[in-house]
């Protein structure tokens, strides 16, 4: 019988661990398109991508408000490194296994540009087991952790809300899914855990060993 679970899965530093290698390479790019774009230095550029990332849980959301950004060319430049991208992919083998093992359907629900997102899951060799990709691109350059982008792919999918499980390394898209009533499952090695987390996870790889009500 067909399992009427919904598996939405974050994907970097969920479904891989983007800190090594991808991280640094994003950050670099997007310092230097803020410096160039906007007219300031590297120490300024950081800090207005911290500003406009705390204001609007992405920096390019503040760079289309405020500086009439193309959101396309920004995507692009922040992400040109994809020819190196298996080489800087640092992922379990495992993880093909372990999808393969969890019922339901599987979503995967990134902040992150389509071609990055598409990319990433052919090299590390799971997206013939992804049932859907919603990008940046998708939810309309409107990204997590707001509830629009979560009401745009619940809508489009046909989801009701408490058949869906997000897995996610970020709190704050975890707070907005669970006020949408969805369960939430916090990828993450910190102690402490905020109270609209259901369940804490060291790795993805222990997802077959939750319990699940849903």
């Amino acid at each position: 019988m067909r399992s009427h679970r919904v598996w939405l899965f974050d994907l970097d530093n969920t479904l891989h661990d983007a800190n090594p290698h991808i991280f640094p390479a994003i950050s670099r790019l997007m310092s230097e398109y803020v410096a160039q774009q906007v007219g300031l230095d590297e120490a300024a550029a950081q800090q207005l991508r911290d500003h406009y990332w705390r204001r609007y849980g992405a920096t390019l959301t503040g760079l289309v408000r405020h500086h009439g950004v193309d959101p396309h060319h920004f995507l692009a430049e922040t992400h040109d490194f994809l020819a190196d991208l298996p080489r800087m992919l640092v992922h379990d083998p495992a993880l093909r296994h372990v999808l393969k093992r969890l019922p339901g359907r599987k979503i995967v629900f990134s902040n992150a540009p389509r071609r990055y997102v598409e990319a990433v899951l052919e090299s590390i060799g799971i997206r013939p087991l992804i049932d859907g990709v919603w990008c940046i691109e998708r939810l309309r350059f409107t990204p997590k952790p707001h509830l629009e982008a979560f009401r745009r792919l619940l809508h489009a999918e046909k989801l009701d809300p408490r058949r869906c499980i997000l897995v996610e390394d970020t709190p704050a898209n975890l707070a907005a899914a669970k006020r949408l009533g969805m369960t939430t499952v916090l990828v993450s090695r910190a102690a402490r855990v905020p109270t609209y987390v259901d369940r804490r996870i060291k790795s993805v790889l222990d997802l077959p060993r939750l319990r699940l009500t849903r």
